[in-house]
């Protein structure tokens, strides 16, 4: 049993003045600026842009300029479904073997009947194309080159002098206007002389528009998306000429380029779109248009500010100061880099759009890695991980979207390839919902649609909106519907278990000395299972339906395997201890229940807490990035903020590009994601019913401040601590209620009122004898 000692806080009630999320109001940040002295000599150096919709990676060249773009639903391939009469009979043999420990005939069963070979119908998320601008008056030597991506602004800004003359390029992507603009100057009159070229390596076409414009078009493999970009050149004195497939600029004072992008992916002609767009943002000034965008990107960013002191490497190229990163303590460093995922998530996710996916919207291949799609073992959950804690809320709506569009194939899964009810998501999805098994059998998981599901749960906790609660309970019904009849009961122990399934992509060496990767009640299936028990029940109650239902699960969540300690001390991952194939491996699967879930926790689990730790020292701190981003996520779950700085250390040491994207590698934007996640559960977390101050601070951060965090029950946290201990806490409660206060071992409960603050001010703590 868990005993507090109970504390009162002197509680000032504040009834005006509103929180960070609040209309109107901003958070002044600190600099967060990443700078560089030389342009990128390749992708991974470039500075990224986006409005949700339209991407782009800025080189920032001297002689040649080149920006790679996107448009987030410029994907090959459709929907398809692949039929596997022969599945739904074949799992009850495959169960049955391994129930009898027959692991290589269940897998050879698995690998002929439970997969699926690659299908090119399933496309994979793919370039829009380049834009080059080469050229004509920069001679001279190159000095004072400075190349920046303000994360205040969302703007990156190219500048230099070349002779006499200093060139400086300014470039957004605007949401309200939905285009790309360009601000080319120079503080010498006509100096401004370029070719430009938008072009695409394959699929597209690219013709005039008039005498100052171009339109690409192009069509994506496989039935994918049709697509459209158009591009007008606006010029200050000069003269635009169309030579060789190019606008040619001639001895402009100042040029302004305004790019836009479209598909037919949400059932509107692309090229039409393309053309009202543009012709819209063009009567609109320079002026105008970098407010709006502006405006409405501080209307996300600011609502959360942190400062942990200032670093003297501030002053080196972002390149050079990752580098010295984990030997140099640069706190300063981990706030930019904190913003920077909250940057790239309100830059890749807008709601009306595509979610981010595994690269946000960024990639330059045409076959990229994973197939840049929703990857929903753990790297499609990861990219929201920050999103309601970092009080980024409405960014969830385009991933609320696409599990509308999963359903129906999860759906038709469950039915026809399980033999079930409900509904369920293996490994990988695209923008069409797509719900196909993969090639091998370490791929076989039928939990993703569980797991998405504790998604909407969690918004419902955020928020309070039960609107929103009602919208989506029939599919976090239909998801604890699957495993109401998909549970079996384990012949040895009498446990209820799900499977045949894996522990994402890990191996296990069987009685017979042979990796394999299948089996029956795998720790992290029984995690996702008792928590799509546990939503599914607790949002029946807040609707006052399915009351059977509710029960009915309940009593078989008491039932499932419960989660064991091994021989060793740790948390056992698969039924039996076996050895693990590869003990380092990326994957931490096992360790769900620890984090996003909070099924483990020193508080009221301690020994599964201790038993999770032992896990996480046995796998080590090394991995891929996006895995170094959620063990930054343990171990501040397990409040060792001295180990989870660890780990973004060495996050900075081994998997962090130039650019400040996290490397996999390729870049992966969920590690990015993570780790903003991860910082914030150092400094603040509220998964067991309480607001935990500063639970996981580490000792490198002695003293700083946070404002803006967002506690389960809608509660925005302001933060400010000296010498590693709480100085002052402000609580603005968005939906009054109950809130109830942890910090260093003491709580305090107090009822709130809707739309006030509270201040908790140490100094002035008393106790109750």
């Amino acid at each position: 049993m868990r005993v507090f000692k109970h504390l009162y806080f002197l509680v000032f009630i504040i009834i005006l003045g509103g929180p960070a999320l609040l209309k109107g109001q901003s958070v002044k940040n600190t600099p967060l600026t990443l700078w560089y002295n030389q342009p990128a000599n390749n992708w991974g150096e470039a500075l990224p842009l986006g409005n949700g919709t339209i991407g782009a990676m800025v080189s920032g060249g001297v002689q040649r300029e080149h920006l790679y773009l996107n448009e987030s639903s410029v994907w090959s391939g459709e929907y398809h479904f692949n039929e596997n009469k022969e599945m739904p009979e074949k799992i009850k043999e495959i169960r049955q073997l391994l129930f009898e420990g027959n692991y290589k005939k269940a897998e050879e069963l698995v690998a002929k009947y439970c997969t699926t070979p690659n299908d090119p119908r399933y496309g994979s998320y793919q370039p829009l194309g380049d834009l080059y601008l080469n050229f004509k008056d920069v001679d001279g030597e190159v000095k004072n080159y400075r190349r920046t991506l303000d994360l205040n602004n969302a703007t990156s800004t190219v500048e230099f002098t070349s002779g006499n003359a200093t060139f400086k390029r300014e470039s957004f992507i605007s949401a309200p206007e939905n285009v790309m603009v360009i601000k080319l100057t120079c503080d010498k009159k006509q100096k401004i002389s370029f070719d430009l070229a938008l072009s695409r390596e394959k699929g597209a076409t690219t013709t005039f528009k008039g005498k100052d414009g171009l339109l690409m078009q192009g069509t994506n493999d496989f039935g994918g998306s049709t697509f459209s970009s158009a591009l007008k050149i606006i010029t200050v004195k000069g003269s635009i000429a169309t030579v060789d497939g190019k606008l040619s600029v001639s001895n402009a004072d100042e040029v302004l380029i305004l790019f836009t992008a479209s598909t037919d992916f949400w059932g509107k002609d692309p090229t039409e779109q393309c053309e009202k767009t543009i012709a819209a943002a063009a009567k609109k000034s320079y002026k105008q248009m970098r407010a709006d965008h502006i405006k409405d990107y501080r209307y996300y960013f600011d609502r959360v500010s942190i400062d942990l002191g200032s670093s003297i490497n501030n002053a080196l190229p972002m390149g050079e100061r990752v580098k010295k990163a984990k030997d140099s303590n640069d706190n300063e460093l981990c706030a930019l880099f904190f913003q920077y995922g909250r940057y790239l998530l309100i830059s890749s996710s807008r709601p009306g759009g595509l979610p981010a996916n595994l690269q946000g919207i960024w990639n330059k291949d045409f076959k990229p890695a994973w197939f840049s799609d929703f990857t929903v073992n753990i790297n499609f959950e990861m990219n929201y991980w920050p999103a309601e804690v970092t009080n980024l809320s409405e960014l969830t709506q385009p991933m609320f979207s696409q599990i509308e569009r999963m359903y129906p194939a999860g759906k038709k899964s469950a039915r026809e390839r399980y033999g079930m009810p409900g509904w369920e998501m293996s490994t990988r999805s695209t923008p069409w919902g797509v719900n196909e098994l993969r090639a091998s059998p370490s791929l076989l998981f039928q939990d993703g649609a569980a797991w998405l599901c504790t998604h909407l749960w969690e918004h419902y906790l955020y928020t309070n909106d039960k609107e929103f609660l009602k919208k989506y309970y029939p599919i976090i019904k239909d998801a604890a519907l699957f495993y109401d009849s998909f549970l079996i009961k384990d012949p040895k122990s009498g446990w209820l278990v799900s499977g045949p399934s894996t522990s994402p992509e890990n191996r296990f060496k069987g009685p017979d000395g042979k990796s394999y990767s299948v089996d029956m009640g795998t720790t992290m299936s029984t995690q996702i299972v008792y928590d799509i028990f546990t939503i599914s029940a607790k949002a029946a109650q807040v609707l006052d339906v399915d009351k059977e239902f509710a029960e009915n699960i309940t009593q078989k969540r008491s039932a499932l395997a419960p989660m064991r300690v091994g021989s060793k001390g740790q948390l056992l991952e698969w039924m039996q201890e076996y050895e693990e194939t590869e003990p380092q491996h990326r994957h931490v699967s096992h360790l769900y229940g620890l984090f996003p879930s909070n099924q483990i926790s020193p508080a009221t689990t301690p020994e599964l807490s201790e038993a999770a730790k032992k896990s996480l020292t046995v796998r080590g701190d090394g991995g891929t990035g996006w895995s170094k981003a959620w063990k930054v996520c343990f171990w501040a779950r397990l409040l060792d903020g001295d180990h989870a700085y660890k780990m973004l250390m060495e996050t900075f040491n081994e998997s962090t590009l130039p650019n400040l994207f996290n490397n996999h590698p390729p870049f992966q934007i969920d590690g990015n994601l993570g780790n903003t996640a991860g910082i914030a559960e150092m400094l603040m977390q509220s998964q067991n019913g309480e607001i935990v101050l500063l639970p996981a601070l580490p000792t490198q951060w002695k003293a700083g401040s946070i404002k803006g965090l967002v506690g389960r029950g809608g509660f925005i946290v302001d933060l400010s601590w000296e010498n590693n201990k709480l100085v002052k806490g402000t609580i603005f409660s968005k939906n009054g209620g109950e809130c109830r206060v942890s910090y260093s071992g003491q709580t305090v409960r107090f009822n709130t009122v809707k739309n006030q603050q509270y201040e908790l001010d140490q100094s002035l703590i008393s106790q109750i004898k």
